[in-house]
């Protein structure tokens, strides 16, 4: 099972010294040309601080995040599920996981960059500031990525389970894939989606599989696997057009 994760907005500072990025050693080598453009373009916008100000909807306290995007071929790197940060990547906690854990992360765990596309879980990234619905000078992400994106994802066999957030999804369908939803339950039984226990819950989860070294191959056996990692998982109704070809992981409401 491959399963897709969303980035985060807030990120890790530093990195490894003498480190740099290097996109031959990304994962999905066939987006080198999206990844270039991108990079490329994120740098020109860059040069225009209130341009890039205005562009990147930052506020007065995060002017600073402009410099980042002019050294993001110079800068250090760190793993992808190290340099993100926030809900999400707080309960993944990637840092802690013994090393055989970590591995398999890097190997069934995919992160959504804004800037870089999919990129492997452990590939080193650098610092930076672009969110999917960033507006770049000459360039539309969506027009850039989406094509591109499908095609490499569309090249895993296997189960795809797609936890990325709407718009990155968009940047990066997986006509195959089957899109995580996630739901707190109250003690009446009604339903809410909450941001907050949406992304701590895919934190969660993406931290047991990692931790399982295990790879269902089926909704069927994703499951089973939710059910005996103590995850209550269910397979969404064929018969149903707004619920076929999705997991709803059930939390318990605070």
């Amino acid at each position: 099972m491959l399963l897709l994760l969303p980035p985060s907005e807030t990120k890790r500072a530093g990195g490894a010294p003498g480190s740099r990025l290097a996109l031959s050693s990304l994962r999905f080598p066939m987006l080198t040309d999206a990844r270039r453009a991108t990079l490329d373009a994120v740098a020109a916008l860059a040069e225009d601080h209130e341009a890039a100000v205005k562009a990147l909807k930052l506020g007065v306290k995060q002017h600073h995040e402009v410099a980042k995007n002019r050294a993001l071929e110079t800068s250090e790197l760190l793993p992808a599920a190290d340099r993100y940060t926030g809900v999400l990547y707080d309960a993944l906690d990637a840092a802690s996981l013994p090393q055989e854990a970590r591995e398999h992360l890097g190997r069934h765990v995919v992160i959504h960059s804004a800037v870089l596309g999919p990129i492997g879980a452990l590939d080193e990234i650098p610092d930076y500031r672009l969110s999917h619905d960033s507006r770049l000078p000459g360039v539309r992400l969506k027009a850039l990525w989406a094509d591109a994106a499908a095609e490499a994802l569309a090249n895993e066999s296997g189960l795809v389970l797609d936890a990325r957030s709407q718009g990155y999804s968009a940047l990066g369908p997986v006509p195959h894939g089957i899109r995580l939803e996630v739901v707190a339950e109250g003690a009446d039984g009604r339903r809410r989606a909450l941001n907050h226990f949406n992304k701590h819950a895919k934190g969660e989860l993406a931290r047991a599989y990692a931790a399982s070294g295990e790879t269902p191959t089926s909704v069927a056996e994703f499951v089973e696997w939710g059910a005996a990692h103590g995850f209550r998982l269910e397979p969404g109704d064929a018969t149903d057009a707004r619920h076929a070809g999705t997991v709803t992981l059930v939390t318990v409401a605070a």
